[in-house]
């Protein structure tokens, strides 16, 4: 609860900071607030728990609880949101009216990515998804002059108000079928629901389909993916980084907490078969969508569709317990700080050649050295090859299908992560193989602080590849 407080009293005071026109002094401010929120909340969270235990901590009745399953999740989306602010300088140096605004929309929009992995309620849960979303769709439009921004930020906001109405139709479905909100008291009903009132499946069953639809759009799983690319393509390359981390990552995590103390058991007969298809469809769209890219963003955009395809793996292999809890935790992290990085170099490429295709990319290994192999850990570790922490990522996710006896979902998961080798390799033959365009070789321009970054998020990268157990033992 301390992490929400802090970080809306922040946004509220950063409003404040913005008076006074020095943006010199309002990124330090809010990566102060990030890294005491952090510390915060690791230090919080209890390594010798036991696992889902959900009612620790409990707010407003019960609503929120703050257990180790929230606190673990908290810390990934905090630390990614610590790691992809310093790439936002050139807002500070340019002396951007609108920068204290932005910080503050994305604090909020992290305190209802909070509330989705803590939530005990799904009033809670609809509350988080809101106020994640509308703060997003106000970033994907924060680029006034460019009209590609203008078009993804209608049409992310259409289509996600749209879906938001199917989500909560799903919930008011679900409280008719149990007569409550609250997950614990919902799981209790729906293993009574046979013996009580058999009619009432039916109505929970469209209930939890239409949620799966409305967290489906917000992760970009397939058939619900079709925004994702134009809307990456002309969001401002920072906040397109958050979206495809954070928001993926509260929405798997969200979920993951429903269907484990809602709609285990029985139910998982019903539901399972759906969210397979979605898996298989979203794998293959995603990884076959990214060959035929030559925009870098949109390949990220196909690229985060298919990541989402292999977080669904996990919720596949719900039963597994620890082991699919651990493997979506692992995944989350990994994938968040290889996807900040390729994003950050993406960024100060844009900055200053303002390109966002392959070409863009040309040469960067002459005249930028670390960004070209940062860029490089970045793509290895999406791709999930050994050394990295995508690698790990991936063997977790294939470990606990696995043992819920999904092998063709995972020789499947792997075929398309060999077709995923193809396309994260084209940016790096780009960078070393392929001369810089003409007026395009001068050096990027990359701050000190910035560098330090950049050498951290591979340092993770590779830590995590090398060492996983570094983190082992949060479940």
């Amino acid at each position: 609860m301390l992490s929400i407080i802090l970080l809306s009293v922040s946004g509220l005071a950063n409003l404040f900071l913005g008076f006074n026109r020095s943006n010199r002094l309002i990124l330090p401010f809010v990566l102060l607030v990030l890294a005491a929120v952090l510390g915060v909340t690791v230090s919080g969270i209890d390594t010798h728990g036991a696992l889902a235990v959900w009612n620790q901590s409990p707010y407003f009745t019960g609503m929120l609880t703050f257990d180790r399953y929230a606190q673990v999740f908290t810390g990934v989306m905090v630390l990614t949101t610590l790691l992809l602010l310093p790439f936002s300088q050139k807002y500070v140096r340019d002396g951007n009216a609108n920068l204290a605004e932005y910080y503050s929309i994305l604090l909020f929009s992290l305190v209802g990515g909070i509330m989705m992995v803590s939530y005990n309620n799904l009033l809670i849960f609809f509350l988080g998804v809101e106020t994640l979303s509308i703060a997003m769709y106000v970033l994907a439009g924060s680029d006034k002059s460019n009209l590609r921004s203008n078009e993804a930020a209608l049409k992310y906001f259409l289509m996600g108000s749209f879906t938001t109405g199917i989500l909560l139709f799903g919930i008011a479905l679900l409280y008719g079928a149990t007569g409550t909100f609250d997950l614990a008291q919902m799981g209790n009903a729906v293993r009574a629901i046979p013996a009580a009132d058999a009619g009432l499946r039916p109505m929970m069953h469209i209930g939890l389909l239409l949620m799966l639809i409305g967290v489906g759009f917000k992760i970009s799983a397939a058939p619900f993916h079709f925004w994702t690319p134009d809307v990456y393509e002309g969001t401002p390359t920072l906040f397109t980084g958050y979206m495809s981390t954070v928001v993926k990552t509260a929405g798997v995590a969200g979920f993951f907490k429903l269907l484990f103390v809602a709609f285990g058991g029985e139910t998982i007969e019903f539901w399972l078969p759906t969210l397979t298809a979605m898996l298989v469809l979203t794998l293959f769209i995603g990884n076959v969508g990214a060959v035929a890219q030559t925009n870098a963003k949109r390949m990220l955009a196909y690229s985060s569709i298919s990541h989402a395809g292999y977080l669904l793996l996990a919720l596949v292999a719900l039963q597994s317990g620890r082991l699919s809890v651990n493997a979506i935790f692992f995944y989350s992290l990994a994938y968040s700080v290889a996807t900040v990085a390729a994003f950050a170099v993406l960024k100060l490429v844009h900055d200053q050649r303002e390109r966002d295709d392959y070409d863009g990319l040309n040469g960067l290994a002459r005249t930028n050295p670390l960004l070209a192999f940062v860029m490089t850990v970045a793509m290895l570790s999406l791709a999930g090859i050994p050394l990295t922490g995508g690698f790990f990522g991936k063997f977790y996710l294939f470990s606990a299908a696995a043992q819920e006896g999904h092998i063709g979902l995972v020789i499947f998961a792997v075929v398309m992560s060999a077709v995923g080798i193809f396309y994260y390799l084209r940016p790096i033959m780009a960078m070393y193989m392929k001369p810089a365009a003409e007026g395009s070789d001068a050096p990027v321009f990359v701050g000190g602080f910035q560098s330090a970054v950049l050498v951290l998020l591979v340092a993770l990268t590779v830590l995590l590849g090398v060492w996983p157990g570094v983190v082992e033992g949060m479940f």
